[in-house]
């Protein structure tokens, strides 16, 4: 059975980004690290706004 549904604020989702994009640490790890699911971080992750980046980083 599945569990309740969390809801996450903004700030909470643009920090866990953050510590993805500035550390280089693995989504799966800072994932596990906040304990949330991977899957979400990712989606996070991949909406994120690149700082005037392309998506290879340059």
């Amino acid at each position: 059975m599945a569990g309740k549904r969390r809801k996450f604020d903004a700030e909470f989702r643009a920090g866990a980004v953050r510590i993805v994009t500035e550390t280089g640490k693995p989504i799966v790890q800072v994932a596990n690290d906040l304990g949330i699911n991977e899957t979400t971080l990712a989606s996070w992750v991949s909406r994120a706004p690149q700082g005037g980046r392309g998506r290879d980083g340059r």
